[in-house]
Formats: C-alpha cells, sequence, structure tokens
C-alpha cells in the first residue's frame, strides 16, 4: 500500500463535479463529491497496542521476526473487527500516519487483508477473497446501479471464470451493481460483507443483496460502478489465472474487457463504459480511484463534444491548485475559444501520497492534450476550497484567474440530442 493519508473506502473515492441532466433549469445544475478529511482520535489501550506492535513490525531484521509480530498483529486486528471497533483501527492508522513512525503501512496492509479475506478453522479447507471488478462509466443519463438480473450475473460469472479465475476457483457475485455510495463505509463493515458473501462462495451459489438496504445512488455525469464477490480456493492454490505457469495477467485483462463488457452491455444502457482489471476489494477500488480522474476529463469533454457540439480543439482548460489548510485538489475549468465563461468543469482531488510537490497539473495537461485540447492553461497562485452557497457546487478557475460557476452558454440546451451515441 502507498503511503498516504489514511484510506477508507466510500469516504475517499476520486470524486469530481459534473452536469445533472434531471435539472437543466437551474443555474446550479452540477453537483459535486468531496473528498474525506482527516480525523482526530483520542487513545486507547488497543491503539496503543496496535501501534506498539505495528512499529515492532516495522522494525523487524527477519521474515520469522515479521511472523512473531504479525501473529499478535492480526489477533489483535481480528478482535476488533469482530467486535465492530472501528475507532481504534482507525485511531491508530491515523496516529501512525500523522506522526510518520515506522509500521503504518504494515498496519494499513493487514487491517486491509483482515476485513477482505478469511483464512483458519472457520472456513474449512479454503481461501475466502473479496473481489472487485471496477467500472468506469459516463452518461447524460442516469448510470445505472441496483439488482442484477440472473441472466447478467450468470453471464458475468462465466466470463470471470474463463478469464480471470482458476479452475479449482469457486465463485459468488453479490446480485447488485454498487455505486460508490453503496460500497461498505468501514473495515468492519467489509469484513461483514466478506463473510456473507463467502458462506455462498463455499455452497457455490450467487448471493442476494437486498436494494432496499443500499444507501441512494446520486447522479453523476462520469462515475464508477463495482461487481462485487468473493472466491473461495483450496487453502494455498491459486486464485487468479495469471498465477498460473501458463497464465498472462493482460491477456486476461483483455479478454475480460471484451468479454465481460459484452456481458454488462445490458446492464449499462446508454453509457459509455470501461472494465478495470478485477482484484482484491481494497486494491480494486484503489486503482479505480486513481483511473476516475482522467476518466473524468475524458467524459467532460465527449459531453461538451456531444451538448455544444465542440471538439476538444475548440475547449481551452484552465488548471488551478485549490486549497483549505493544505492543498486538498486541483480544478478544471473549461471554456469555449477565448470565451472567460466556464461551460464545464472537473475536480482533480488529491490521492494517497500526493502532495504540492507531486506533479499533478503536469499528469492533468497530458491527459487534456491525449484528448484532442490544444490550450491549456497552468495557474500557480493558491485559490480557497470555495462553493455556491445556494448550492454547494464547486467554483472552477476562468483565464483571467476567476474562481467561478459552470454554466452552458444561454440557449445552447437546445443542441443537447435526445440519445448519446
Amino acid at each position: 500500500m502507498e503511503r498516504g493519508a489514511v484510506y477508507q473506502l466510500g469516504n475517499s473515492r476520486a470524486e469530481w463535479s459534473c452536469y445533472n441532466p434531471r435539472d437543466d433549469n437551474s443555474p446550479c445544475a452540477p453537483l459535486v463529491k468531496r473528498s474525506r478529511f482527516s480525523r482526530r482520535s483520542k487513545q486507547t489501550p488497543d491503539v496503543e497496542t496496535l501501534c506498539n506492535l505495528a512499529q515492532a513490525l516495522g522494525l523487524s531484521s527477519s521474515r520469522i521476526e515479521d511472523t512473531f509480530w504479525e501473529t499478535r498483529l492480526i489477533a489483535l486486528i481480528d478482535a476488533l473487527l469482530e467486535a465492530d471497533e472501528e475507532t481504534a483501527l482507525n485511531a491508530a492508522l491515523d496516529h501512525l500516519f500523522q506522526t510518520g513512525e515506522r509500521g503504518y503501512d504494515n498496519l494499513a496492509d493487514l487491517v486491509e487483508s483482515r476485513s477482505e479475506s478469511r483464512t483458519g478453522e472457520s472456513t474449512g479447507e479454503f481461501d475466502l477473497l473479496l473481489i472487485a471488478a471496477p467500472i468506469l462509466a459516463w452518461s447524460r443519463y442516469s448510470i445505472p446501479s441496483g439488482p442484477l438480473s440472473a441472466e447478467i450475473l450468470n453471464n458475468l460469472r462465466v466470463q470471470l471464470q474463463a478469464h480471470i479465475l482458476t479452475t479449482q476457483v469457486r465463485l459468488t457475485l453479490a446480485d447488485v451493481l454498487f455505486s460508490p455510495d453503496q460500497l461498505p463505509q468501514t473495515y468492519c463493515d467489509t469484513l461483514r460483507l466478506t463473510k456473507k458473501l463467502g458462506r455462498a462462495a463455499l455452497q457455490q451459489q450467487n448471493d442476494h443483496i437486498d436494494p432496499a438496504t443500499l444507501p441512494e445512488t446520486i447522479s453523476f455525469l462520469s462515475d464508477t460502478r463495482y461487481l462485487l464477490g468473493v472466491v473461495a480456493v483450496p487453502r494455498g492454490e491459486a486464485i487468479f489465472r495469471w498465477q498460473e505457469s501458463d497464465g498472462n495477467r493482460d491477456i486476461a485483462f483483455r479478454h475480460w474487457q471484451t468479454q465481460g463488457g459484452e456481458a454488462l452491455k445490458p446492464a449499462l444502457p446508454a453509457c459509455a463504459f470501461e472494465l478495470l482489471p478485477p482484484s482484491s476489494y481494497h486494491a480494486a477500488c484503489r486503482d479505480a480511484d486513481r483511473q476516475s480522474r482522467p476518466h473524468a476529463l475524458r467524459a467532460a469533454l465527449a459531453f461538451l463534444q456531444a451538448t455544444l457540439n465542440v471538439m476538444p480543439d475548440q475547449i481551452r482548460a484552465v488548471i488551478a491548485p485549490f486549497h483549505d489548510q493544505r492543498l486538498e485538489e486541483y480544478r478544471i475549468g473549461m471554456t469555449l475559444g477565448d470565451s472567460a465563461q466556464v461551460v464545464h468543469g472537473v475536480v482533480w482531488p488529491l490521492l494517497e501520497a500526493e502532495d504540492e510537490s507531486s506533479d499533478i497539473p503536469a499528469q492533468i495537461e497530458a491527459t487534456l492534450k491525449e484528448a484532442g485540447v490544444v490550450q491549456v492553461m497552468q495557474l500557480e497562485h493558491r485559490f480557497p476550497l470555495e462553493y455556491c452557497d445556494d448550492c454547494g457546487t464547486p467554483l472552477y478557475p476562468n483565464p483571467d484567474g476567476e474562481p467561478m460557476h459552470a454554466e452552458v452558454p444561454e440557449g445552447r440546451t437546445s443542441e443537447i440530442p435526445r440519445h448519446l451515441h
């Protein structure tokens, strides 16, 4: 795990504003998602023990000593997860990260691992692993989430077993396409889902998720969807196709993108989407967060091309850093030609170990130019992390260095096509 702000799924997703097609008459139509801020947590005996064990593991000088400390650390992590003591786990992670002490990465890895996998007497002769297959999607209409039909689910299961998983794996899939709002919000929630799906995997059945128990999904122009499942494999055996002697990771992913994409089409009508590599739950979600940022830019440009009939080389992009007490994100304002009016905007949040020393503007500019944008401006002065007082929409930089609302030019909304493609 890369060193960075304590990562918790559901609160750290890569987030951006987008057009809300259901409210064309509002000048504040774009919506925004916001990234998580760090917490302050008090020390308790469990927190102190977690920190001490993690630091000892970080100072270990041999694999034998690693095993000694890991055994004790895993036992405490398991006890806290089973007791729903999320606060202690987060407090220890926060303390180790904020103080810069050794052991943060080790503790983070083990907390993630123990929430997304199960081994031991409770699983018999099997190892269980919670996996996620992320999908990046965009649409002028609502991106679907929620229940998947039995036919779609079975087709996806066939493609996963054919291209991603080994033959000895037992697989269960949740019968839901999850939005980021519907993912487990804590490590303890993640463990509960792992155990629930794990029981179904051992019986080689798909698992039902009651849609009524899931939070409502907010509509965004571009967003991520997740297919979740648990694999059960005989203890110590290979899970993924590329772990086998004749397997190849890149080939497996290409086949999944092609065949899995065809199986998923009925679940995502009127959407342009891209399948990301399936992987263990936390790793897959981190990868989706990283990939969703350039995807949001490409989606924004495609949206402007479809709705305003403009090509990327007719769009000017303005990149600026936005700060609270520290640099939180970059915002990209988009204007048409020489106009100073921002017609659309995208938020590029910082993730993991990124800070002011990271060359994020160069990454953003490279993404824009690959998509065909010729005019790219980079503003260097600090902008406050401002939002519209009326609707909470972020303000985006224009070429004059002024934060402003993103608004489609008057009279141009009539050019929006009835269909996406």
